[in-house]
């Protein structure tokens, strides 16, 4: 009789019983994580890997500390990318960013309670700083149709015990994001209700040692895909069936071979189609003698956000002179702004600093200078001069920081847009360009 079974052959078995990041060497672990081929890659490029288990324990403890320093009794979180940032565990991210069935809550003491979806509460069990897995934080009214306020009672109800128990009795609970009857809920048990993407955005803010070993991970696997990207792009366009999905397809399959998780945007445009911007790639046939444009907005490795963008000239003619200027101007742009970067140097002087586009480009550029990155573009953002509200960003970069620093030009009207964007690490006494990948020789005129 045939017995069927699972293969429980470790993954590489020259590594013991933990992978190089700490997380076990087990092929049927229950975490994700990177995969042999990233694991490889990095290995070749003399990359140091994280320690998961030291980052997990930082992230809890910013968070802890924070609620802390603002007299909180906790925090109660919602948002799939702050449950990942406070667990490192995930579940069906992007399902859950519109049917919000997960929630944290995080107490002052540091306890911490996962209500999962009900058949997978198993999914944190790997990371001992949560505490307890639960269930019933599914408040949307596909699942719980005209009794969402019977669940929304039973949670806050469950929220206060927890908060008298690890919260001090203190009802000042801060909140992310929450659905209408779960706001009213908590307000009937009597919690005031704090601000809590405030607390989540600063916290995430500033990485930590493994963070940003797990970043520059990241970042290697996701410039490795794109150069996969960019070469189907230059072997395939102008065969007459090459689609500008046929090209990001490969950005998403390179970035789940190395383990990555998925993409939040479809930021690819070729030819007419890239200007004016935010014209998400389709079924066009891809032509020789073109821009191709993109904007990776890629969740890699780790969780790890990498956004960067690059414009590529594909044919066997020249670009216009007035392509190529473009470029270089959109490459001035970032990089002038780049040197502005240091801790201590407040969000607003960023703006008031900033290199200044042309004024044919003015009305189609981007709509920030520079934003922040960690699990997802995150705090904070910095406004051109005339789109800047006076006190919203108020505060100095501080070493840890990482900032994505962009540019988009193109003219109204025009038949293409230059997309250039790195992403850059604020360090003890200035930056460094966490970004590699070359700019197109073409376009900027050297080739």
């Amino acid at each position: 009789m045939n017995e069927h079974f699972r293969d429980r052959r470790k993954i590489d078995p020259s590594r013991g019983a933990a992978l190089g990041d700490g997380t076990p060497n087990d092929n049927d672990r229950i975490e994700i994580g990177p995969t042999q081929l990233a694991f490889g890659e990095w290995t070749a490029a003399g990359l140091e890997l994280p320690s998961l288990e030291a980052m997990r324990h930082y992230r809890w403890q910013r968070l802890t500390q924070a609620i802390v320093d603002r007299g909180y009794g906790g925090l109660l979180m919602f948002d799939p990318l702050n449950i990942r940032y406070a667990t490192d565990s995930t579940n069906m991210q992007l399902w859950n960013t519109h049917n919000p069935f997960r929630a944290l809550l995080l107490c002052a003491d540091g306890y911490m309670v996962i209500w999962d979806y009900k058949n997978s509460p198993f999914l944190s069990t790997f990371n001992p700083l949560v505490r307890e897995q639960r269930s019933g934080a599914d408040l949307f009214y596909f699942d719980r149709g005209d009794k969402v306020d019977v669940a929304a009672d039973a949670l806050s109800n469950e929220v206060r015990q927890l908060i008298g128990e690890h919260g001090g009795g203190n009802m000042r609970l801060a909140v992310d994001k929450i659905m209408l009857h779960g706001l009213r809920a908590l307000e009937a048990q009597g919690f005031e209700i704090m601000e809590g993407e405030e607390l989540t955005e600063k916290a995430r803010a500033i990485k930590g040692v493994d963070e940003i070993l797990a970043m520059r991970c990241a970042s290697h696997a996701c410039e490795t895909a794109v150069k996969a990207m960019e070469d189907f792009a230059r072997l395939n366009v102008g065969d007459g069936k090459t689609s500008e999905d046929d090209i990001w397809a490969v950005l998403h399959a390179e970035n789940i071979r190395r383990g990555g998780e998925w993409i939040e945007t479809r930021l690819l445009a070729s030819g007419p189609r890239s200007n004016p911007w935010f014209q998400e790639c389709g079924p066009r046939i891809t032509q020789r003698n073109e821009i191709i444009s993109f904007d990776t907005d890629l969740v890699g490795s780790y969780g790890i956000c990498v956004d960067i963008s690059r414009s590529w000239w594909i044919g066997d003619q020249k670009p216009r002179p007035d392509m190529i200027y473009a470029m270089q101007h959109a490459h001035e742009h970032i990089m002038t702004n780049m040197e502005m970067l240091k801790p201590g140097v407040m969000v607003p002087e960023l703006t008031a600093g900033s290199h200044v586009l042309d004024a044919k480009y003015q009305a189609q550029k981007y709509g920030c200078l520079m934003h922040g990155v960690g699990l997802c573009d995150e705090w904070p953002l910095v406004a051109y001069p005339d789109h800047a509200v006076a006190g919203a960003f108020d505060y100095p970069l501080e070493p840890g920081m990482v900032l994505c620093v962009e540019a988009l030009v193109g003219e109204v009207g025009g038949d293409f847009s230059i997309k250039l964007e790195d992403q850059v690490l604020i360090t003890e006494d200035g930056y460094e360009n966490l970004t590699t990948y070359p700019f197109d020789p073409a376009l900027m005129g050297q080739a």
